[in-house]
């Protein structure tokens, strides 16, 4: 399921694909993975919804929608197939039970990352005090909990050891948002061989308030028609 250094034993049980699995093919739809009243994060409007249908009723995003929400920054309203969120939910309330919290999994199990302060925001050795200048100081992930888009576009998640700028709202500022268009364009842009800006690659920062992970820094990338082989030479 994925690589691991050779001293870090590999919790299958708590990997994604595993929970995936098991609520796609759930055969009562309207179950959900925890009690109603007590669900493991806050669930917006748009949240309920979803867990209330199936995937059969409903549309994934199109490339072009995703632009659209992307462009006007009405990122709340990105949305996972209704049988994915209701893994997440269950993926969520089994790694804060058994890890403390996503965070915590995701530093042990998917980067493998040890931070060196113990308290308040996580701080780690890094190679260059400039985001993305060292490959050492990121890593490129395929999210395991993608939104649902339809087939071709690939969700990837870019993640940071070295916070980027942001303003009081967490948002990024012009030099946080320059230093990942840069990043985007040698990394992305040029290996998906787009010919126009946003043919093949999209990205986007949620601020503070949507991040489902906010401990972490870091960056979702969209791109569509880049042959697998592209994407596995990206993943570190």
């Amino acid at each position: 399921m994925s690589q691991s250094p050779s001293n870090v034993q590999l919790d299958e049980e708590s990997h994604p694909i595993v929970f995936q699995q098991t609520w796609k093919a759930n055969p009562d739809p309207t179950a959900l993975p925890f009690p109603r009243d007590n669900p493991p994060f806050a669930l917006t409007a748009i949240d309920w919804h979803q867990l209330s249908i199936t995937d059969d009723q409903f549309t994934p995003h199109t490339w072009e929608d995703l632009h659209h929400l992307i462009s006007i920054n009405d990122l709340n309203e990105l949305k996972r197939w209704p049988s994915f969120l209701k893994a997440y939910l269950a993926w969520s309330a089994h790694v804060k039970q058994k890890y403390g919290s996503a965070t915590q999994y995701l530093l042990q199990q998917r980067l493998f990352w040890t931070p060196i302060s113990s308290s308040g925001p996580f701080r780690f050795a890094l190679q260059s005090e400039t985001p993305f200048a060292h490959p050492a100081d990121y890593k490129i992930l395929k999210n395991d909990w993608t939104y649902a888009v339809t087939p071709g576009i690939a969700h990837i998640v870019v993640w940071l050891k070295k916070p980027l700028d942001v303003d009081q709202e967490g948002a990024l500022t012009q030099e946080g948002r320059r230093a990942v268009e840069e990043f985007v364009d040698r990394t992305f842009r040029g290996p998906a061989g787009e010919e126009r800006v946003g043919e093949k690659v999209q990205w986007f920062k949620n601020t503070t308030i949507l991040q489902s992970v906010r401990a972490l820094e870091h960056v979702h990338v969209l791109v569509r028609g880049v042959e697998e082989e592209v994407l596995d030479g990206w993943m570190n």
